[in-house]
């Protein structure tokens, strides 16, 4: 599949006080991290050929020493005409800066919840209260969704002060499950379990990109971006150059890079193989 086939779509939004300005014809890159884990989402994008206006107010507005302290939110969007688009990474912005002349490009980064990890809080649970319930009020002072899939359990005397975003660590330390932000949810799962309903089927005729390579933990593998996979999900290899990597896995590390106008446009995912013990249980990573 080529771009003149199925072009590209590769779209910016900055919010700025409640108003978003989008970015979309420009010469874009971008590149970000996702993990099914406590660890913040990271993105970072250049933008080249912007006007003179737009990059000083954006500038200005994203400036450290700006007064105004609400949070300044990028999203990043891509994918072709035939498939739409899928929503890349969702964030606050935490820098925005110039590049040397004479092509001036602006370069912006960004992380999920960097916004609450500054809010300061005290929770205490009751002396007996559901995992779920006490994911919904995470969630609540997070200021996101939740995407509850993991079983549900009683947790007793829950108790939590500090940053709201260090909450994420502390839900999944006290259900042993895993609990993570993904742009605006947040995902609590039963560990090394995958989410339902998201299984991205990968082989050479449908995106694969060179060959798996075997990691510590299971498989990393490049594929051509599309809105199915996401951090948390399933995917299912079919390597005919590595058949030993065949099979099913859970998504735990997800990066993307794309570009308009440049090579890049693709997923890079690692992903960890479930295993059983000899009587055939699941054995849960810690």
């Amino acid at each position: 599949m080529t771009d003149k086939i199925d072009p590209r779509i590769v779209r910016v939004s900055v919010e700025i006080d409640g108003k978003f300005q989008v970015l979309e014809g420009l010469d874009i890159y971008a590149r970000g991290e996702k993990t099914a884990n406590p660890l913040k989402n990271t993105c970072e994008v250049t933008i080249s050929n912007l006007s003179r206006d737009s990059r000083n107010y954006l500038l200005t507005e994203t400036s450290p020493f700006n007064q105004n302290r609400r949070p300044k939110r990028l999203i990043i969007e891509g994918g072709r005409e035939s498939l739409g688009v899928t929503r890349l990474f969702y964030g606050e912005i935490t820098s925005a800066s110039p590049s040397q002349p004479p092509d001036i490009g602006l370069t912006i980064k960004a992380q999920t919840g960097a916004h609450a990890k500054g809010k300061i809080l005290a929770r205490s649970g009751t002396a007996r209260q559901s995992l779920k319930s006490l994911a919904a009020l995470v969630a609540k002072d997070l200021g996101v969704s939740l995407n509850f899939q993991a079983t549900d359990k009683t947790i007793a005397n829950y108790a939590f002060s500090g940053a709201a975003l260090r909450q994420v660590d502390a839900l999944g330390s006290a259900g042993g499950v895993d609990v993570f932000v993904d742009d605006q949810t947040l995902v609590v799962k039963d560990r090394a379990t995958p989410l339902a309903g998201r299984v991205r089927v990968l082989s050479a005729e449908s995106g694969m990109v060179g060959i798996p390579e075997v990691t510590e933990y299971g498989v990393r593998v490049r594929f051509l971006l599309d809105v199915t996979t996401v951090v948390g999900g399933a995917l299912e290899l079919r390597s005919v150059l590595n058949p030993a990597v065949n099979g099913s896995y859970s998504i735990y590390g997800l990066a993307f890079e794309i570009a308009s106008r440049r090579e890049p446009f693709y997923w890079i995912a690692d992903a960890r193989r479930p295993a059983y013990d000899g009587a055939g249980k699941l054995v849960v990573p810690k």
